[in-house]
């Protein structure tokens, strides 16, 4: 993951995080079609101990024929990076609907 553009960039020198990391996830079930669950390393944060936190992810069909998401995650360490956390996964959420409905 790299911060290009320029508010990214400044929230992440802001917040003494680096400009880019690698994400180290670690797939713990995965059920075709129906649910996927990995783990993630953790280890960008000034300060903290590395860990590994949970995401699980459930599809299933909707009313209306297409396929309603679920993502759940562990929390973090803390509030703010838990909330950060849940600030990434909606973005990736959001990106997901668009793909699907281009």
């Amino acid at each position: 993951m790299t911060a290009t553009g320029p508010e990214q960039v400044a929230f992440m020198e802001n917040a003494g995080l680096p400009l880019s990391s690698t994400s180290h996830k670690t797939f713990t079930e995965v059920e075709p079609t129906r649910r996927l669950a990995y783990t993630t390393l953790a280890d960008f944060i000034p300060g903290v101990e590395p860990y590994e936190f949970l995401t699980e992810v459930e599809l299933r069909p909707a009313v209306d024929g297409g396929t309603h998401v679920t993502m759940t995650a562990d929390t973090m360490h803390d509030e703010e990076w838990t909330g950060r956390l849940a600030a990434g996964r909606t973005n990736e959420m959001d990106n997901l609907a668009k793909v699907v409905a281009s």
